[in-house]
């Protein structure tokens, strides 16, 4: 157990402690502001704050969890042992820079609550993030920074035992669109039959057909594949299947359909299902509790885990509707254009509301990326990008995730099914 002393103890300083010290090193913390419990404590033990009380172990602090409320901050990132840092303190500190600030800024999305330019569907845009402007958003910064606190410790108190963590993969899998061109009821099929026309694509007007016909299994029915796969392997998968309306009609599907599902039914025989909230129904918690009801109705479990449609995330009312519907993890930590750690962490956190000054239950599942940022890259390219995240995960026993969906394991993707059916 470490024993940390600061002056004032507050919901911020436990969230960001707790999160480096227990989530990612392993190790029980405690917080006291009473100086003679701080210096009769036999084991490890450190202070946290502006200035040293003498000789013992000190961590400066920047202020940010003394604080309330929100407010513009001025940041600098510099370099620091092969990553970066910011919130620079003191040379008192044991360390250049007050990680722990640091990593509360991160994990809450700060940022996310100051004022900022958003995307054509309202969400929060990689450019304006943080890591994004100073090249850290594919470093799991949090981890890595936790990492060199462990040396700290370990070099002031040798005998300290820390539980090692596994590196581990979670695949996640979005199932927006299950069909290519089954199930999309008659107006969709000729709606496509008519563009293939027009466009001159030639061949998949004739697969379309051969697929109606039932002379060729839809192209993007792998779940069979992927189920294969998970019997396989010790890697966990959750499947996200949609139930509302889609965002666009093209691509929507009857959710209602009998074979629709006995598809997410025969997908939750094997692995855990999840459910992609619609992008209409983000806005209005009525709706979000119905289609909630639904998947829970069709499954015959409680639902565990949410990702959003269209990486639609508005904090902090996305989470609160959440927390509302007692959902427990939220996977859409991630941007759709960009590679990296949104929340500079590879490591499961809590949602910290910066309203209300509060850690909530809600499990937020940091992601690796999502395969839609690589559509436009080289194969070459696309395996440097993921084996470089993967590789950096790695060094810090991490939690590995990517979203990848449906389409991606059709026979000519030969590099995502490679990569899914990793250990």
């Amino acid at each position: 157990m470490l024993l940390i002393h600061t002056q004032k103890i507050t919901p911020r300083l436990d969230f960001a402690f707790k999160h480096i010290c227990t989530r990612i090193l392993r190790v029980k913390v405690q917080f006291t502001s009473v100086i003679e419990v701080f210096i009769s404590h036999q084991g490890p033990k450190l202070s946290y704050g502006r200035q040293p009380m003498g000789s013992e172990l000190f961590i400066q602090s920047q202020g940010l969890l003394t604080q309330r409320g929100i407010e513009a901050i001025e940041i600098t990132v510099q370099p620091w042992r092969g990553s970066v840092g910011f919130f620079e303190v003191g040379e008192k500190s044991v360390l250049p820079f007050d990680i722990f600030s640091a990593t509360f800024y991160l994990l809450s999305r700060y940022e996310e609550y100051l004022p900022h330019l958003k995307d054509h569907l309202g969400r929060y845009p990689a450019e304006e993030s943080l890591a994004f402007q100073e090249k850290f958003l594919q470093q799991p910064v949090v981890d890595i920074w936790a990492f060199l606190f462990r040396e700290v410790l370990l070099q002031h108190f040798p005998d300290m035992q820390f539980p090692s963590r596994s590196f581990e993969r979670h695949h996640l899998v979005e199932a927006t669109q299950p069909f290519a061109y089954t199930q999309r009821g008659f107006l969709r099929n000729f709606i496509g039959y008519f563009s293939d026309l027009v466009n001159l694509r030639m061949r998949s007007f004739f697969l379309r057909g051969r697929v109606l016909l039932r002379l060729r299994k839809d192209p993007f029915n792998t779940f069979s594949w992927m189920i294969n796969m998970t019997k396989k392997s010790d890697v966990k998968i959750s499947v996200f299947f949609q139930l509302g309306d889609s965002y666009s009609f093209l691509e929507g599907i009857n959710s209602k359909r009998k074979k629709y599902q006995m598809l997410v039914k025969f997908v939750g025989d094997y692995t855990e299902v999840g459910l992609i909230f619609s992008f209409h129904s983000l806005p209005d918690y009525e709706l979000l509790k119905v289609e909630k009801h639904q998947m829970d109705e069709l499954t015959h479990r409680r639902l565990r885990s949410s990702m959003n449609d269209q990486f639609l995330l508005d904090l902090p009312h996305s989470y609160r509707n959440l927390l509302e519907l007692e959902v427990e993890k939220d996977m859409t930590m991630v941007y759709e254009d960009h590679l990296g750690f949104r929340a500079g962490t590879c490591t499961p956190f809590l949602f910290y509301d910066l309203d209300y000054e509060i850690k909530t239950p809600l499990i937020i599942h940091p992601l690796a990326g999502a395969t839609s940022a690589l559509r436009s890259h080289t194969k070459a390219e696309m395996e440097s990008d993921i084996y470089r995240l993967l590789d950096s995960v790695k060094s810090v026993n991490g939690t590995f995730s990517l979203l990848f969906s449906n389409r991606d394991f059709t026979m000519k993707q030969v590099f995502w099914r490679r990569l899914f059916s990793e250990n």
